[in-house]
């Protein structure tokens, strides 16, 4: 197995609290990990039949078959479940004692927060980060092959065929989770709403113009695009909320958490149509944006992620809110590094002043500088954010 790099936060607190829950989107490697870390736990899946409905129908009978603790996968799928938990573990408050898995939101947060408030650590876990496939020896060797790829384990753990592998998971998206959180009757137009905001990755939220092009409502797509980030599929980048005497932007950014996905949904299939698509820059903004929320999950702490851009169109492509600091860094795909590049970054600095921390441009390049006070860091050198 590819060690993960949340497991001491996931370890950490499940020392500290009687229920840990682990969400992320399916296939991000849960259950392997669960399964690894907490292997002297009972393991049951939520998804078999059988012992959905005992603990549908017997919730009661269903948790007293586990008295010292179990690891409940899918457990939103028993959302009633955790109503009876906290009777459990009010009663026998041991640390470690049941482990939840869980791939949607709405489901299991909606839960959490009703029955388990200040008795659960919350922990997210998203498709692999670059640094641990570098960890693992399995690092894709050049940055246009991760951005075709992607980061999901199945691709990496069983040598799968990304093509093959992202067409069978929506496919197996749609049906399944799609059908459990909103009432979808055509499945045809909810697919071409994934298509379609796969190709605005990286761009402010427009939801007008998504439902416009969809061929649904206004509603709808506010609708929908919140079942995508409830499935983790995407994330919506809020702008930094302090003026600094500007005028801001005040919509989010939507970013999809796994450019390999984005790029399949987006009709690319090579490494020859990656190379020259219009949307390559913004597939790799956004595999940037996702290693930067990934380090933050993996330490347990807050996104506290943002981007910022005035009203004249001066931008920072993603800013980390480090206490009174934050750390801003700009974006960029090419592989050479030019004097344009550090524009938006020399007038955050100015503008931002004292609250400015050290200015970073990522970009597609392999050598890293420090230029004009800017540390330029190569893709390779992302693991960096873990620290």
């Amino acid at each position: 197995m590819i060690h993960r790099q949340v497991a001491a936060t996931l370890l950490q607190m499940a020392s500290q609290y009687p229920v840990v829950a682990v969400t992320g989107p399916r296939q991000s490697g849960k259950t392997t990990l669960v399964r690894a870390l907490f292997g002297k736990l009972p393991y049951v899946s939520l998804e078999e039949p059988d012992r959905r409905a005992f603990a549908l129908e017997d919730p009661r009978g269903f948790l007293a078959a586990y008295p010292d603790g179990a690891v409940l996968d899918e457990v939103q799928r028993a959302p009633d479940l955790l109503s009876y938990l906290q009777t459990l573990v009010d009663r026998d408050p041991r640390p470690g004692r049941f482990i939840l898995t869980g791939s949607q939101q709405l489901g299991l947060l909606s839960g959490i927060a009703q029955s388990l408030a200040g008795r659960v650590a919350l922990i997210k876990l998203l498709p692999f980060s670059l640094g641990e496939l570098e960890g693992s020896g399995q690092a894709p060797a050049t940055v246009d092959k991760l951005l075709l790829q992607g980061l999901y384990p199945p691709i990496y753990d069983r040598g799968l065929d990304p093509t093959t592998w992202y067409a069978n998971y929506v496919a197996t998206y749609l049906e399944r989770d799609v059908r459990q959180l909103v009432n979808v009757r055509d499945l045809t137009t909810f697919d071409r709403f994934l298509r379609l905001c796969a190709g605005r990755s990286g761009q402010l939220l427009n939801l007008s113009g998504l439902a416009s092009d969809a061929g649904v409502s206004h509603n709808t797509a506010r609708a929908w695009v919140s079942v995508l980030e409830a499935s983790y599929l995407v994330q919506l980048l809020p702008p930094y909320h302090r003026s600094f005497n500007k005028r801001l932007v005040k919509t989010p950014k939507l970013y999809f958490l796994d450019p390999g996905l984005a790029s399949w949904l987006v009709g690319i299939r090579t490494l020859d149509q990656l190379v020259v698509h219009p949307l390559r820059g913004a597939l790799f903004e956004g595999w940037v944006v996702s290693e930067a929320l990934k380090a933050r999950y993996h330490q347990g702490l807050a996104p506290d992620l943002y981007f910022w851009r005035d009203n004249s169109g001066h931008e920072v492509d993603l800013l980390r809110e480090d206490g009174a600091v934050l750390t801003p860094f700009e974006i960029k795909s090419g592989r050479t590094v030019v004097p344009d590049f550090f524009t938006g970054l020399r007038r955050w600095v100015t503008i931002a002043g004292d609250a400015a921390g050290q200015p970073y441009l990522v970009y597609g390049g392999d050598e890293r500088q420090i230029r004009s006070g800017v540390t330029v860091l190569p893709w390779r050198a992302l693991g960096q954010l873990e620290r």
